[in-house]
């Protein structure tokens, strides 16, 4: 199932230039629900595929505890090539594999 939702890139506080975007609370409900009774892998994370403007690629999700949502992480030749900074809002395509 393809989810779609708006959300604002934000950098982790600290060494790392590791930037994500927090997955919207109404999308993570949804994907609790079709994936309850699946088998977890490492570190309870889900393979997705996402599309950002023209720019696919495939990585995964991890559960986040502070938020109750899913943390996706947006790669730096993503964020390059679609001229995305944080604190940008981008609109993103994301489908469970």
């Amino acid at each position: 199932m393809k989810h779609e939702f708006s959300a604002e890139v934000w950098k982790w506080p600290g060494m790392a230039a590791w930037h994500f975007v927090t997955v919207d609370a109404a999308v993570a409900a949804t994907i609790r629900e079709e994936r309850a009774g699946a088998p977890r892998v490492g570190w309870g994370s889900i393979p997705v595929s996402v599309t950002v403007g023209s720019t696919t690629w495939k990585t995964s999700i991890f559960p986040d505890k502070k938020s109750g949502s899913y943390l996706l992480p947006m790669k730096a030749e993503v964020r390059k090539k679609e001229d995305i900074s944080g604190g940008d809002s981008v609109s993103i395509q994301l489908s469970i594999l």
